[in-house]
């Protein structure tokens, strides 16, 4: 079992943070999300305050410091953002922020669906291109990467050491189609999207999660938050919020030159495989051992959702209703085991954690996680077999034998004159996994 480090249970980081900040501290937990920090929310004598702070075992004092100095040139900039309050080296042994709690909710579902942001949502597109334009004015701190982005993510995904179909299709297609250089260049938050914003019922509040700063093309800001991943099953592009063009003329508007539509869907493009690569990151860090969080594992699997939205950025797949295949599977045992089946204790568990009572945000967060891993379990004994043969007999058919083959063949051009049967294959190949891990993925609008 996974045993959280002493320095970073509640108990240790209240009596660190009272000590460094000399005051009460009260009503300490740690918050849902963060794939690479900690978040965690307090009072200080009844200041209410946010703790982010590097996992103990990983800390990363200079790139802490760098988002501290972003914060107040973000602040100079007119981008809204927390009031920083302290950030240091060593809080019970990581690097660590303290910022003011901003108002307002970030959970994208219920900023996409809750009444209460029902008369904010129409303007949002726009505002945040407001935010960008100022954001994008921000005057560089030392220290920020500068890397050909294209060239950063294909050496990041040659280095799994595990060739992708998908991948090789869309790294081929953004080679091919790359636009001139715009010659802008600007700070990039790298992750301005929505789920990284605070806002409240009259607006956004707060920019947050700055480490992945650097600079760039100002327009990848722009394309990452129309990535589909960020609709959370909206069918508006911007965010879920509205509409590209809403998002350009807020750019405009607050003195942002905008990128042309095909600069906008080449950069919406790549933060689609952008993100695919860093899904099958995250279930590295599984994979190797070095975080068995089951947040990770389930990362891991949802991969071919992003593979999936590839193909749709590029117009080589449609959505298509897929039934759950546990919708009329019947619980199966084999004797001479007694019943209740494996399925059917899979089944159990899974409704145990999602109705069981959870005493923080955090815990809810990964029950829900914990109920999706099984579910992908249930389908993955019942297609697995059936899914493994199909699977090699569209390779053969195309004269491979492994994936790997095959996203050598695209990346060399070996089978460009079969190009359809190629799309087609790996067209097939996504709705099979998509079909073990989220088949409602695949009806999700475009």
């Amino acid at each position: 079992m996974h045993e959280e480090p002493a320095a970073s249970r509640p108990d240790a980081l209240a009596r660190a943070l009272a000590a460094r900040l000399g005051a009460d501290v009260t009503d300490l937990h740690r918050l849902s999300g963060g794939a690479s920090r900690e978040t965690w929310s307090f009072d200080a004598d009844g200041r209410a305050l946010i703790l982010r702070r590097d996992p103990p075992g990983s800390p990363d004092p200079g790139a802490m410091a760098r988002e501290a100095a972003l914060l107040a040139s973000a602040a100079r900039a007119g981008v809204p953002v927390p009031a920083l309050a302290d950030h240091g080296d060593d809080l019970a042994g990581a690097p660590f922020m303290l910022m003011e709690r901003l108002s307002g909710e970030t959970i994208p579902r219920r900023l996409l669906r809750d009444e209460a942001f029902a008369a904010v949502r129409p303007r949002l597109a726009r505002d945040l291109g407001g935010v960008l334009a100022r954001l994008h004015t921000m005057a560089p701190v030392p220290g920020l990467p500068e890397d050909d982005p294209l060239a950063a993510i294909t050496a990041y995904y040659e280095a799994f050491g595990e060739p992708r179909p998908a991948v090789e299709l869309a790294l081929r297609w953004l080679r091919e189609h790359r636009p001139p250089a715009s010659g802008r260049r600007a700070v990039v938050h790298g992750d301005f999207r929505n789920g990284n914003l605070m806002i409240a019922p009259d607006g956004v509040t707060g920019v947050l999660d700055w480490e992945l700063t650097h600079l760039g093309d100002p327009a990848e800001d722009l394309g990452w938050l129309c990535v589909k991943a960020w609709r959370f099953g909206s069918p508006h592009p911007a965010g879920g919020f509205g509409s590209r063009d809403d998002l350009l003329a807020g750019y405009a508007d607050a003195g942002g030159t905008p990128p042309s539509r095909d600069e906008l869907h080449w950069w919406e493009v790549y933060g689609t495989l952008r993100w695919t690569i860093l899904c099958r990151h995250q279930g590295e860090r599984f994979l190797s051992g070095s975080d068995t969080s089951i947040e990770y594992a389930v990362l891991g699997r949802k991969v071919c959702e992003q593979e999936h939205d590839v193909l749709l950025a590029l117009g080589l797949t449609s959505p298509v209703t897929v039934p759950d295949p546990l919708a009329d599977a019947s619980p199966q045992h084999s004797p001479p085991h007694d019943r209740p089946g494996a399925s059917a204790l899979i089944d159990a568990v899974g409704a145990f954690l999602l109705e069981a009572e959870q005493p923080d945000e955090r815990l809810r967060f990964h029950a829900r996680v914990a109920a999706s891993a099984l579910r992908i379990a249930r389908r993955e004994l019942l297609l697995g077999e059936a899914h493994k043969a199909a699977h090699a007999a569209r390779l053969r058919k195309l004269g491979c034998e492994t994936d790997a083959d095959l996203a050598a063949a695209i990346r060399e051009g070996a089978l460009d004159d079969r190009r359809e049967e190629v799309v087609e294959a790996i067209r097939a190949a996504i709705v099979d996994k998509l079909t073990v891990v989220n088949p409602r993925h695949l009806a999700l609008p475009a």
